[in-house]
């Protein structure tokens, strides 16, 4: 674990800040790449980033302020300053921004939504390596093998041996963008890869949680996390459904060889 990283006249450059800035660079150029792929505008994958990146902070924050209102009425500043975010509030604020973006640049929504959710996975792995240099999101206390102890200026309880979840969390994002990008060539109705990043990322955070230890606030007998992504998983199915009822074909790969789409006649 390194929390901080190296400093240099003053300024500090922190594990948690850098993985999340390597991050959204390799999710922007594999977004451009793939977009430049898939025959739509790579200028638009940069204006997205832009976006989902400042709305995505807004919302982690805001989500994050919800979660914990108590101690934000007690010290508001203190939780606004503070690490802590919510990844499906700057999800679910980065969609929302992104479809404004598109509906006024008069955009396939859907195309653009179908190119960047494997980046948004691949820079949700990134992050979730941030995490654990920093401590934070540990997991609960285990004598298994894969226990891990932090150091004392680390956000997790220190010299306790705790599951990764942090790492488990970044293979398991990794593992999705992967599934994505390969499902994204035979998909057949705009909008199914997006819809599976839904479905897939829902599943797996709701399964996580039952290994996390730090508070994440709670709806009932569920952490916040899971109560959310029992309703990606419901998007998830809404959408596919949709999908197939419009019947509007998916974006397939161009060959830039001979200027034909993949799998076109």
């Amino acid at each position: 674990m390194l929390k901080d990283i190296v400093t240099i006249g003053g300024i500090t450059v922190h594990g948690y800040g850098l993985m999340i800035g390597i991050g959204f660079i390799l999710a922007v150029i594999v977004a451009m790449r793939r977009a430049k792929g898939y025959g739509l505008n790579q200028e638009s994958i940069i204006d997205i980033g832009l976006i989902a990146v400042i709305s995505g902070f807004i919302g982690a924050k805001l989500l994050y302020v919800i979660v914990s209102f108590g101690d934000f009425m007690k010290d508001p500043l203190g939780v606004l300053g503070s690490g802590g975010f919510v990844v499906y509030g700057g999800l679910i604020a980065g969609v929302l921004t992104c479809m404004l973006y598109c509906f006024k640049k008069k955009l396939s929504f859907m195309s653009y939504f179908d190119i960047v959710m494997p980046s948004i996975s691949i820079a949700q792995g990134f992050g979730r390596i941030g995490c654990f240099m920093a401590g934070c999101c540990y997991g609960r206390e285990t004598h298994s093998i894969l226990g891990v102890a932090f150091p004392a200026d680390s956000l997790a309880p220190a010299g306790v041996s705790l599951l990764p979840t942090q790492l488990i969390s970044a293979a398991g994002n990794f593992l999705i963008a992967g599934i994505l990008i390969t499902y994204a060539r035979r998909a057949k109705y705009k909008g199914n890869t997006a819809a599976l990043y839904l479905a897939l990322y829902g599943v797996g955070r709701f399964l996580i949680e039952f290994l996390r230890d730090d508070y994440r606030g709670a709806v009932g007998f569920l952490s916040t996390s899971q109560f959310i992504s029992i309703f990606f998983v419901i998007i998830a199915g809404v959408l596919f459904y949709v999908n197939k009822k419009r019947g509007i074909e998916a974006d397939k790969l161009i060959d830039i060889s001979n200027g034909k789409k993949e799998g076109s006649l």
